[in-house]
């Protein structure tokens, strides 16, 4: 078993011997950390919210982003808007409406589908899958497949670009914790996907180093019979995960790892009862996460630590400043007026800055980084 060293944080003037609980009155909790939640922390405790900037000028700014507005079906995830990248990460928003024609294989990382509306079937080498809201499907690097909807499917497209996903380590909460692997499902070569093979002309269209090509073949590659080993698609649905928590203490984000990488994680916030001890944090604590830009999308229900957020939305905090919950919020948590969260959520945190691409006007919401102002 893994072992660590007693050791003792300094602690200077007014502060709580314990994070995120039994502040000091009329403080706020400001928690400044290194490699995101995963390395050493100090707690600050300040007389107002750290939050409570009057203007904000510059680059670094938090930004919001809509994709409800983003409603134009495309034929193929190659055409899917790119919204943030950097040299790590691909993340980009599909929407389609109709069967592909043609298969997909993607030869510069791993795919993480995430499916925010819709349900469908999905077709690879390795076989048949079902997929509806809320799924994750884990597609390997160079897995060809293809989507055919059932309805309209609206997906969020994660690339780990020249890197693989894995599972987190999960230390003294053992194997089984916040989902236990056999709850993963993998492709079926059933009769749906027999059904599918068939002798006509068919495209694969290859993405390497960002650029596309075609292969054609006089019949469908999608022709396995068989198969056996330990490299495969994986399927996660949200309502699968029973996320970890404390009713003493707020747990961070890391506590909500779903699939790691060398360069980002993936998180997945699910409905949990608030915490209930009278002295504990009720909300996200105010964070530095200066290691780390923070990206969260916002799949359904209400996110109790923001205002004015709907399904479909994205909050991006580079890092660099602090952020944490807007006012109101905060009030609600410290009067401890709700019992339980219903939000799910998707967060990335990455350790490289991520930039924003080109996108069409108003899908940025550009009054996000005065929400924080007192109403």
């Amino acid at each position: 078993m893994r072992r660590k060293w007693i050791s003792f944080p300094r602690v200077e003037g007014e502060a709580s011997r314990q994070a995120h609980a039994d502040l000091p009155a009329g403080t706020y909790e400001r928690e400044l950390g290194k490699e995101g939640f995963y390395g050493p922390s100090t707690q600050m405790h300040h007389r107002h919210a750290p939050t409570a900037w009057s203007r904000f000028e510059g680059s670094l700014r938090p930004r919001a982003f809509d994709t409800a507005r983003l409603t134009e079906p495309r034929a193929s995830p190659w055409e899917a808007t790119l919204l943030f990248s950097n040299a790590h990460l691909q993340f980009r928003h599909w929407r389609t409406d109709r069967a592909m024609d043609h298969l997909a294989r993607n030869g510069d990382g791993d795919e993480l589908l995430f499916v925010h509306e819709g349900s469908g079937r999905l077709f690879c080498d390795y076989g048949h899958l079902e997929i509806r809201d809320g799924d994750y499907v884990m597609l390997p690097r160079g897995t060809m497949w293809r989507l055919e909807p059932k309805e309209t499917v609206a997906m969020l497209l994660i690339e780990a670009t020249n890197d693989s996903y894995q599972l987190p380590e999960k230390g003294i909460v053992g194997e089984h914790a916040p989902f236990d692997a056999a709850i993963l499902a993998v492709p079926a070569l059933d009769e749906a996907f027999r059904a599918q093979q068939d002798e006509v002309e068919w495209r694969v269209t290859i993405k390497r180093r960002g650029a596309l090509s075609v292969q054609t073949f006089p019949f469908n590659p999608l022709d396995a019979v068989g198969w056996h080993g330990s490299l495969m698609p994986a399927r996660l649905n949200w309502r699968d995960l029973r996320p970890l928590m404390s009713h003493r203490a707020h747990l961070p984000p890391s506590a909500h790892t779903t699939f790691v990488c060398a360069r980002f994680v993936v998180c997945t916030f699910c409905p949990r009862p608030i915490e209930s001890d009278p002295g504990a944090l009720k909300v996200p604590f105010f964070h530095n996460n200066d290691d780390y830009d923070e990206l969260i999308f916002y799949h359904r229900g209400e996110f109790f630590s923001r205002d004015n957020i709907h399904p479909g939305m994205i909050t991006l905090h580079p890092g660099g400043f602090t952020h944490g919950p807007h006012p109101r919020a905060f009030r609600t948590g410290a009067a401890a007026a709700r019992k339980e969260t219903d939000e799910v959520a998707v967060m990335i945190d990455a350790r490289d800055a991520l930039d924003v691409a080109p996108l069409p006007d108003r899908v940025e919401w550009l009054g996000y980084v005065d929400s924080w102002k007192e109403a």
